[in-house]
């Protein structure tokens, strides 16, 4: 055995400090985004009033921060590159009592290690500030210099010494995206300092400070004005405040939704689920509310140091929290109408007028019409849901009833393919949701709302790819939107494709569109919806989806939109003009979600039933 040990090698080695930083920076800084996070949070903490974010080419070039806050000595200036060097904590006791945003002393050692940074600091007592810079985790150079008071951060060229950290980063526009995320964060916790963002040299935002309400306004949109109500709960373990979403603007996928904590933003899907919850039977299927909630609580309540980030955090009584929460919002929306109030002071189904002494009593009398058949009515309708009408007189008549059940999506006037007509014999509706039809001998069950979304998708796809507009029909009165800074580079972006669709949307500027067509056939004030659809979805897409050619994700979200305004009960005209264009497809059995559109029976499947 002890000859054994003599000869094994040995593997277990130190670890450098360049390497150490570079495994936090993996933990820490994973995308531009998280340097941003980082950056801007020891701003705040800096006591800053007013900061800075300017980026390029999605912080890949650049990323700086400049905040007029306490600023740093010319030795603090060279420390605060030293792994777990911090101002924020002593004792590890002192973890359980921070209120700070950052505290580790892990981010600006993990960034030196990846880029290149340039450090400009001074202190309101000093006359002259430092400069400081290093590269790839090394000091290449400390000097005094002129400068504001606070201090001036820039990160250059990040990753540019982990090229398998940068080949996972996504395109500048989905990087720039969560760089968005982390900027909306830290602004809206923070309506008392003014904000300044400014991406390839274009200034974006400018948030001067204000109250809670007037910064989700000025990130969000004029809109939040009307679209959401104050929530405030006092108690012995936490203080809720904050806003909440009215439910007729609840969304189909997860918007503008924000928990703090002292401050510091946090993901809680408990939490989420508690406040979901009070809204039980208010809100559409698979909708959520936007949010704005702020917690404080006990620093020795929670615990911050669970990860890397501080993301996520530990509360000491988290069910308690959750059944504040919940009746908070439950109460904040019945307070502002939002659910309709109830009167348990009177009963008017139950007032009784007393009977006088002089009025005389007499039989209640029950009146009947002796001629009336309950079976005549109902054989009429029966007729009717089976699609049997009263007979036509004349050829006037025939026009006429042609006339009054035209189709409501504009469709140009085609010839039925020979093979149509002799394939499909007979079609039926069954209820609005479903055609019967015979096809080859064989019965057909056909899924409306699927047969609708295929045709529209395809038409869609090939438009985008050949770049050609759909028909559009002019509003009436055109309609303006306001949107976020963030959806409106997203429908910047996406106008040229949404014109492909028929839409004629433009931009005025300042976060507004103006929308003055909407593809032919479609009701008037679709389009608003439909783009706040297109934007959710966007966000939480995949970037292959994307760019996917044709922008099959686009073309998807307009016919999934554009087919459920189109089910009803089809007239035999309008089940024609639906089968004709579905079955002309290369390919119509499958939707473009991968269900199935239709059905076939054959005599023999059906035979073995019996």
């Amino acid at each position: 055995m002890s000859k054994r040990k003599r000869f094994m090698p040995d593997v277990i080695k130190l670890l450098s400090d360049h390497v150490i930083n570079q495994i936090a920076a993996g933990e820490v800084i994973q995308r531009p985004a998280s340097a941003v996070k980082e950056l801007m949070e020891n701003a705040v903490d800096a006591g800053s009033t007013k900061i800075k974010l300017l980026i390029k080419d999605a912080g890949k070039t650049l990323i700086r921060v400049i905040d007029n806050g306490s600023g740093m000595s010319d030795t603090d200036a060279r420390l605060s590159f030293e792994k777990h060097a911090t101002s924020k904590i002593t004792t590890a006791n002192d973890i359980f009592s921070v209120t700070t945003k950052g505290f580790r002393g892990e981010a600006l050692a993990s960034i030196a290690a990846i880029a290149t940074v340039e450090l400009k600091t001074r202190t309101a007592e000093s006359e002259t500030g430092t400069l400081v810079e290093i590269e790839h985790s090394k000091f290449q150079r400390q000097e005094i210099c002129q400068c504001e008071k606070g201090t001036s951060i820039s990160v250059k060229n990040l990753f540019f010494n982990v090229p398998a950290r940068k080949t996972f980063l996504k395109s500048d526009q989905v990087e720039f995206r969560h760089i968005m995320d982390e900027f909306h964060r830290i602004a809206v916790a923070h309506s008392g300092i003014e904000f300044t963002l400014f991406n390839n040299d274009e200034q974006l935002f400018h948030l001067v400070t204000g109250t809670l309400k007037q910064r989700i306004m000025a990130l969000f949109g004029n809109t939040y004005d009307q679209k959401i109500v104050p929530l405030t709960e006092n108690t012995n373990l936490v203080s809720i405040s904050g806003f909440i979403g009215k439910p007729e603007y609840a969304k189909r996928t997860r918007g503008e939704q924000y928990f703090f904590v002292n401050r510091r933003y946090i993901k809680n899907n408990y939490l989420n689920h508690a406040l979901q919850s009070a809204y039980t039977e208010l809100l559409a299927k698979d909708s959520h509310p936007s949010y704005f909630v702020f917690f404080e609580i006990e620093p020795g309540k929670i615990d911050v140091n669970i990860h890397p980030t501080k993301t996520e955090i530990k509360f000491e009584d988290e069910s308690m929290v959750y059944a504040i929460l919940k009746a908070a919002v439950k109460r904040a929306l019945g307070q502002h109408n939002v659910i309709p109030p109830m009167d348990f002071n009177q009963e008017t189904a139950f007032e009784i007028q007393p009977v006088k002494s002089t009025d005389v009593l007499r039989q209640p009398q029950i009146k009947i019409n002796p001629n009336y058949n309950p079976f005549a009515e109902e054989a009429k309708n029966n007729l009717h849901n089976a699609g049997f009408t009263q007979p036509v007189r004349n050829e006037q008549q025939k026009a006429e009833h042609r006339n009054s059940i035209q189709p409501d999506i504009e469709i140009p006037p085609q010839v039925i393919p020979m093979e149509f007509a002799i394939e499909i014999k007979w079609h039926e509706n069954w209820g609005k949701d479903y055609i019967i039809a015979m096809k080859d001998e064989k019965l057909v069950l056909i899924n409306q709302r699927l047969a609708w979304e295929k045709i529209f998708f395809e038409e869609a796809s090939a438009a985008l790819q050949k770049n050609e507009n759909l028909p559009s029909q002019k509003e009436l009165f055109p309609q303006t939107i306001q949107v976020s800074a963030e959806d409106a580079g997203i429908i910047t972006t996406l106008l040229p494709e949404l014109r492909c669709l028929g839409f004629d949307v433009s931009d005025f500027g300042k976060q507004t569109f103006i929308i003055y067509g909407t593809p032919s056939g479609v009701e008037s004030g679709v389009a608003p919806a439909f783009l706040e659809s297109v934007v959710e979805n966007y966000k939480n897409s995949r970037e292959s989806e994307i760019k996917n050619p044709g922008n099959a994700l686009l073309a998807k979200n307009f016919a999934r939109k554009i087919a459920s305004k189109n089910c009803k009960l089809l007239s035999p005209e309008e089940r024609e003009v639906l089968l004709e264009k579905l079955f002309s497809l290369a390919s119509p059995e499958i939707a473009p979600e991968g269900k199935k559109v239709f059905i076939e029976l054959s005599p023999d499947k059906i035979e073995s039933w019996f």
